[in-house]
């Protein structure tokens, strides 16, 4: 598997370099933002320890909050960019939609696997709103509730974070990623993705309420209170209902870019607040503290600051590298590697034969293709079950990784075919690796049922000629492969 490590390495490059970016960045503004504030909260007097509060914890509260919102959204955002590239989307599309219950079969395992509220696609061409549970019915310019669709058609940007009410349950409150998806031509096919529930975000918002002793909520454009952990403080539903604060409602929400801090009375408090437009969410994050509890435990906790100063920054960017190297290893595998069989996704395989045709066109080496299939696998999965089949699947695959040479390449092409790349191999040689191959195949058996079964296996090996393609070669592979299939299975054709 060096091939499928060396694809990961080259796709997240980028990440790595971001993440020792950001922990570094991260750790100097924790550093920073603590020192100076505890520091400046203790020499100064009210008016500067009401600027420092204003001027950086409100804000840094903000932004921590706001990092972790996009944190929680990557995911997401990783599963709609894989269906926007997925070939059954796009070829179910091409072939008409005429095959729905496949499609929705499609959604539902979306969201049945990745634990998402709902999935979705919506076609270009007939504008039909596919769903986990069918065809829905069709979107149109004149329905308020399809708007997005049409905006999303518009954008610059590949995919956008919306939150709205979901099509199907008009009272579930959602967030959307809505991806626009492309043919192999790259003309707009329509928009697929997933959707979430705000309860996630809510359980944030109170997690950050409770560790820092702040209201965190959000609000519209109106000023209505429309997500929050616990109740604000004020009790209010919309902001222009508290008193001493109707008045600045209007300069609060008067602008979409940047942040701006304010401050009220209300019932003999003076409070204090940050507000942060999101573009993402279309939302304002107000960030609230009441300034009497600050003044009053400014010099108690000068000292227990300091230390938990550096405490927090350490643990903060201990965790903040466990989990990046996480998630991380999680995408490294996801781009790289199937999951059932351990080898490489096709995707994968196609970008390292793109670079290995390129090098025996340089080095004049022989090498050749070989495309697996095994036999009457339909009629495997009709007696056992698709169970048993992902298990022959498995089973193949393992003989398959065992048997291959260090410079040798392998994937799991689609469904039960497989793709091998032998590097340096002649097509003598490539026929007898296949025929030692297909023989361990037949001769090895799974256990399925309390009894063994094995299956066979038909071959196509087609070698590389100069001026190939990757298609060219693979369409000889493709036909030596149905030849031997014609030709009674259980065997090996050369192209």
């Amino acid at each position: 598997m060096r091939a499928g490590k060396a694809v990961g390495a080259w796709r997240i490059t980028a990440t790595v370099t971001g993440k020792h970016r950001l922990l570094l960045l991260l750790g100097a503004l924790l550093l920073l933002g603590f020192l100076a504030t505890t520091l400046v909260s203790y020499f100064v007097s009210k008016n500067q320890i009401h600027r420092s509060i204003v001027e950086n914890e409100l804000p840094l509260t903000s932004d921590n909050i706001y990092s972790e919102i996009q944190k929680d959204l990557i995911r997401p955002v990783f599963i709609a960019s894989m269906m926007a590239g997925d070939t059954f989307l796009r070829d179910w599309v091409l072939q008409g939609e005429a095959d729905v219950p496949a499609m929705t079969k499609y959604l539902g395992e979306v969201r049945t696997r990745y634990g998402t509220f709902t999935s979705f696609f919506v076609s270009e061409r007939t504008r039909r709103y596919y769903h986990p549970e069918g065809m829905l019915r069709k979107v149109s310019e004149n329905e308020p509730q399809d708007r997005w669709f049409f905006r999303v058609r518009g954008l610059n940007e590949p995919y956008e974070i919306n939150v709205d009410t979901d099509t199907r349950s008009r009272e579930t409150l959602a967030v959307f990623i809505n991806y626009r998806v492309y043919d192999y031509a790259g003309g707009l096919m329509g928009v697929t993705g997933v959707g979430l529930t705000v309860d996630m975000v809510r359980n944030l918002l109170s997690g950050y309420q409770k560790r820092y002793h702040r209201s965190v909520y959000f609000v519209d454009k109106t000023g209505q209170i429309v997500l929050f952990g616990d109740r604000p403080s004020h009790g209010a539903a919309n902001l222009n209902d508290v008193p001493g604060m109707r008045n600045i409602v209007p300069r609060m929400l008067a602008t979409e870019g940047g942040d701006g801090s304010y401050a009220y009375s209300n019932g003999g408090h003076d409070y204090l607040l940050n507000v942060r437009y999101v573009p993402e969410m279309k939302w304002f994050l107000v960030v609230e503290k009441v300034e009497d509890e600050a003044l009053a435990d400014i010099r108690r906790t000068l000292y227990i600051n300091l230390v938990v100063c550096l405490t927090v920054t350490l643990a903060v960017l201990y965790l903040s590298h466990l989990t990046l190297g996480r998630y991380q290893r999680r995408l490294e595998a996801m781009a790289t590697t199937d999951r059932l069989t351990g080898l490489l996704n096709r995707h994968a395989f196609e970008i390292l034969m793109v670079q290995a045709l390129a090098d025996a066109r340089r080095s004049r080496q022989p090498m050749c293709a070989l495309l697996i299939d095994i036999d009457h696998f339909k009629a495997l999965n009709d007696r056992y079950g698709h169970l048993a089949g992902d298990r022959m699947i498995e089973h193949v695959g393992a003989l398959i990784r065992s048997s291959l040479r260090a410079s040798d390449v392998a994937c799991r092409w689609g469904g039960e075919e497989f793709l091998l790349l032998l590097k340096n191999c002649a097509d003598a040689d490539a026929l007898v690796l296949a025929d030692a191959l297909r023989v361990r195949i037949s001769e090895s058996a799974l256990p399925l049922a309390e009894r063994p079964v094995a299956r066979t296996v038909s071959i196509g090996v087609a070698a590389w000629r100069a001026g190939d393609t990757p298609e060219t070669l693979m369409d000889r592979a493709d036909g030596a492969l149905y030849a031997a299939k014609r030709e009674g299975r259980d065997r090996v054709v050369l192209a």
